[in-house]
Parts: C-alpha cells; sequence; structure tokens
C-alpha cells in the first residue's frame, strides 16, 4: 500500500468548491449572493488567473468563512478527502492564524487569540478515524505588520505539539521593501530551532536570494532551476528541498504550462538537488496529490524513478521528523492504523 507526504499545502486553498459550496449553502452566507449557481462559482474558483497577486485574493474568500467556530468542519473534511482519495500518510497545514481571528477584535486582542485557533486546528486534526500524522506551519504574511508577525514565530517556539515550522506568505512584490524585518525574524526562528520555509524564488518577482540562508526547505523555488541555476549548487550543499507545486504555475501565470517543469526537475536531478511535489491549493485547482503524480507523468516531465524519488525526499525532509519521529517507524505505525481501519470496515 503506497503512502504519501504532503509538505506544501494551505489550509485556505484546500477546500475543495464543492464542500466550500455546501457550507455556504447551509450557512445561508451572503457569499452566495456573488454567484449564480454551483458552476458558475466553481469556475469563478477555479479558473486560472493572471498574477499571482490576484490569486491569493481567493485566499481572502475562504479565510473570511474560517472562523475559530468552522474550523473543525473545514479541517474534518480536508482530513477525509486526504485518507480517501490520496492516502495521505503525512500531511503538514500551512496558514497565517491571524487571519483566521475576529477581526472585529484589536490588534493585540486578536494576537492572543492565535494560540485558540492553533489549538482548534490542532484538535481538529487528530481524527481517529482518519489515521493521518499531521502538523501546522504557521505564515508569517507580507501585509502583516512586524508585530504580528513576530507574535506568529513565538507561538512556533511555544506550541511545537502543534506546530512545526513558520513560513512567509503573501505577494513576493512585497518582501523586499522589508527584507530586514523579515531576516530579523527568520534568524530569531532558527535560533530557537524552529523549522523554516518560505515561499522564495516562486515568481521572478520573488527571487530574495539575502533569505535563502535561513530557509530548511524553499517554498516553490522554481526560479532557481529556471532563472538561477548557478545557485543549484548551494542549495544541494544545504540539502534544501524544493516545494514544488505543479498545478499551481499555470494557474498563477508563473508559467504558461506544466511542460516548463521539465528543466526543473532535469536539472535539480542533475545537481542532486532535492524535490517533494505538493499540491499547494489542492481546492483551488481541483487537483489532489495523486493528479499531480500522474500528470506530471503523463507529460513525461518526470518518470516512475523520479517520482519514487520525489515521493521520499517529502518523508525525508518532513519537519516532524526535528521532533524525534522516523520515516520507517512511522509509516510502520500508519500500515498498522490502515490495517485497522480497513478490518473495521469490513
Amino acid at each position: 500500500m503506497a503512502l504519501y507526504a504532503e509538505l506544501h499545502r494551505h489550509l485556505g486553498g484546500s477546500v475543495v468548491p464543492r464542500i466550500l459550496w455546501r457550507y455556504l449553502q447551509r450557512s445561508e452566507s451572503h457569499l452566495l449572493q456573488r454567484f449564480s449557481d454551483y458552476p458558475n462559482f466553481e469556475d469563478y474558483y477555479t479558473r486560472p488567473r493572471n498574477t499571482l497577486e490576484e490569486y491569493l485574493e481567493l485566499h481572502s474568500l475562504v479565510e473570511s468563512v474560517q472562523t475559530a467556530e468552522t474550523l473543525p468542519y473545514f479541517v474534518y473534511r480536508l482530513l477525509r478527502g486526504a485518507y480517501v482519495f490520496e492516502n495521505l500518510a503525512y500531511l503538514e497545514l500551512r496558514y497565517t492564524p491571524y487571519l483566521r481571528t475576529d477581526e472585529h477584535l484589536s490588534q493585540s486582542d486578536r494576537i492572543a487569540q492565535m494560540a485558540e485557533i492553533v489549538n482548534i486546528v490542532g484538535k481538529a486534526s487528530k481524527q481517529v478515524e482518519y489515521p493521518i500524522v499531521t502538523s501546522q506551519i504557521v505564515c508569517m504574511h507580507a501585509q502583516l505588520p512586524y508585530e504580528v508577525n513576530r507574535a506568529i514565530v513565538d507561538l512556533a517556539i511555544e506550541q511545537p505539539h502543534f506546530i512545526c515550522g513558520i513560513d512567509l506568505a503573501g505577494s513576493d512584490r512585497l518582501y523586499g521593501e522589508r527584507m530586514e524585518e523579515f531576516i530579523k525574524l527568520y534568524a530569531y526562528a532558527r535560533s530557537h530551532g524552529i523549522n523554516t520555509t518560505g515561499h522564495l524564488y516562486e515568481t521572478p518577482n520573488g527571487c530574495y536570494p539575502e533569505l535563502l540562508p535561513y530557509l530548511m526547505r524553499i517554498g516553490h523555488g522554481i526560479q532557481i532551476p529556471l532563472r538561477h541555476p548557478e545557485l543549484l549548487k548551494e542549495v544541494a550543499a544545504n540539502r534544501q528541498c524544493l516545494e514544488v507545486c505543479p498545478s499551481t504555475y499555470p494557474k498563477t501565470g508563473t508559467l504558461p504550462d506544466l511542460s516548463e517543469l521539465k528543466q526543473v526537475f532535469d536539472r535539480c536531478f542533475d545537481a542532486g538537488v532535492d524535490i517533494a511535489i505538493c499540491t499547494d491549493n489542492a481546492g483551488l485547482h481541483n487537483v489532489r496529490l495523486t493528479q499531480e503524480y500522474e500528470n506530471l507523468l503523463t507529460l513525461d516531465i518526470i518518470g516512475f524513478d523520479e517520482l519514487q524519488a520525489c515521493q521520499e525526499a517529502a518523508f525525508r525532509h518532513a519537519f516532524a521528523w526535528s521532533y524525534g519521529e522516523r520515516p520507517a517507524t512511522l509509516l510502520h505505525s500508519l500500515l498498522q492504523a490502515k490495517s485497522q481501519r480497513s478490518m473495521q470496515m469490513v
């Protein structure tokens, strides 16, 4: 039985369109007024955008309905789909907790509420019914003030039982003007032993070599092999893994089509750089992890040997290992859990 690890999946972008539509109907959300019917909503939710900034606007739609009260609803359905349709053994969910707090509160009260949000997501993720090992990556955000981003790092320090690392998300166009802040925050996180990844080298606008030394994994990173292959030797030496999310790039206007990724994989394999294949926003794309695998194989971007190498890299670079878990032990326990679950169903 094949088991997979997913290292780059956003909590907001993971909500498949049908699940979100049903929630909006049941809650009689005012958002329904924007769409005449489900096909109209699905088209809006999943169609390609021209830029990364335009694409990121979709996250705000989901964030507005993911509150302390509703998060268990969304997390349960996310795990159910990941277990039933994707055979996930390990999942790192990433999101910005501040953006799930009550927007009517003051900034200081919203910062205080973030711990509650992390606890809600953590407890909702412990589903005996769907035995997937889960952990959270909390995202700093390019549009949030320094005080909030610092509090997000502090949250990761304080809650290692639920949080396995930090990330930097938002429009990569905005990183440059605050680079000193982000370097300071990443250095602070690393000094406390926090695992780090970050949305970097995703688009031509997001190429910031100053941040690379602070990252253990690189969120996307496709512009390194495409535009800055001279960095591959350094990335390989630092054992940094690229979190490549194939379906994202045509959706954000970053690449015209998936065929452009062949050069990414070929150059990384030649340089000894690990790649973990991820979904990023499976709901926004309506594409699950196994479909990402199949699409890459069908288009001859990679072969089965390369696919297996990427699948193994995902387990090898999973942040949970930093807290004492080992891949072989985890896989053994998950196989047992899946076997017991199958026996119960029979």
